[in-house]
């Protein structure tokens, strides 16, 4: 048996969805589902792009982001969040993480805001690592009382809650979505920008097609362009694809609460592995993580040997090249990140893995552990 990290899913609801694109009798996938998503998030807006980090990218346009400016996120990223930050020649700020949630420490985060107060300070991006979120309540706050924005990276946050709230409803400035996270590809790509701020909004939706303005009276070749933009539109195919997924991932996040159950109690007990926090309901187990306490790289490299594919969230953006480098950070630097870095390693979930595979999962990394000393 070959268990992969990831499987993308396709249904009756997708093929049909896609079919009536390619038939010519529905152009207006784009326009649902940004209608659906909005609705689904519960937000106000939404924009589709074409990917993720489209919409990040997007987020610090609409953001008026400049040469200089900085921007404050966890070193436990994807390498997308500061790249959008440095294609403006502004400077991301790297924040260490929780040991348990590898998201930012908030209590380090407001230290930081507290000592470098500046108008060139201007966004705070906070990755939903796996769909777990810190406390929002306490970010918005600390937002507040700083005057920055507060974008969120929710590529892995689809359909995930904080307090009874879809994230992308609960309070921040941007948030932005990705349809083919990293480790998750999918069939195709996609991104979404949502808020609540109709002023960022208006500029998103200018920016998002060149800046080009029309005449609503005049002849459609008739344009102008008035500010710096790009292309991120999202094609109609895709879109297609993705409205489909959408309406089923309540019932994919359930899945995964199950999968995340059935794998913590068969490891609760097994030397060498330290199973995610259970406690918390609202965990969409858009990845599980565990903790390895020797030789991660070896312990992964056996599992893929064994059949079972796994990944890891993330490399810190300290140990980087071009990071390390252009801000002579040093690899102590950020000890929760570190530590977590050498030890972490998510194992496969997804909505479409049966119980006999996970439990197959489980026999291998227990079978494995055994030869830990």
């Amino acid at each position: 048996m070959r268990i992969p990290f990831c499987k993308y899913e396709s249904g009756r609801e997708e093929h049909s969805n896609v079919a009536d694109v390619l038939d010519a009798e529905d152009f207006n996938q784009v326009t649902k589902l940004e209608e659906e998503f909005a609705s689904y998030v519960g937000a106000e807006y939404a924009l589709a792009t074409s990917h993720g980090t489209s919409a990040l990218h997007l987020a610090m346009l609409a953001l008026d982001l400049k040469r200089g400016d900085k921007v404050v996120c966890s070193v436990n990223a994807y390498p997308n969040v500061p790249e959008v930050v440095r294609h403006f020649d502004a400077e991301p700020v790297f924040i260490d993480i929780e040991s348990n949630t590898y998201n930012i420490n908030l209590d380090l985060l407001e230290a930081y805001l507290e000592d470098n107060q500046s108008k060139k300070l201007k966004a705070v991006i906070v990755t939903h690592l796996g769909g777990t979120t810190v406390d929002l309540e306490r970010l918005y706050a600390i937002a507040k009382i700083y005057s920055v924005k507060i974008v969120e990276d929710a590529s892995e946050a689809l359909g995930a809650t904080y307090k009874g709230k879809k994230i992308g409803s609960t309070g921040g400035d941007i948030t932005c979505f990705n349809f083919s996270p990293h480790l998750k590809k999918n069939v195709c790509n996609g991104g979404m920008l949502v808020t609540d701020n109709a002023q960022i909004m208006e500029r998103a939706k200018l920016l998002t097609n060149h800046a080009i303005e029309r005449d609503e009276d005049s002849l459609e070749y008739i344009y102008d362009v008035v500010d710096i933009g790009n292309d991120y539109s999202l094609s109609e195919l895709a879109a297609a694809y993705i409205r489909a997924q959408i309406m089923k991932q309540d019932k994919n996040i359930k899945r995964h609460q199950e999968i995340a159950k059935i794998y913590s109690e068969a490891l609760k007990s097994t030397e060498h592995i330290t199973i995610p926090d259970m406690s918390n309901d609202e965990n969409p187990f858009s990845l599980y993580i565990v903790k390895v306490d020797k030789n991660r790289d070896s312990f992964a490299l056996e599992l893929k040997k064994a059949g079972v594919e796994c990944g890891l969230h993330y490399i810190p953006l300290h140990l980087l090249t071009y990071y390390k480098s252009k801000y002579s950070l040093k690899i102590n630097n950020f000890p929760k990140a570190l530590q977590c870095y050498q030890q972490v390693l998510s194992l496969p979930i997804y909505a479409g893995m049966d119980d006999k595979e996970v439990k197959f999962v489980c026999e291998k990394v227990k079978q494995i552990a055994k030869t830990r000393v």
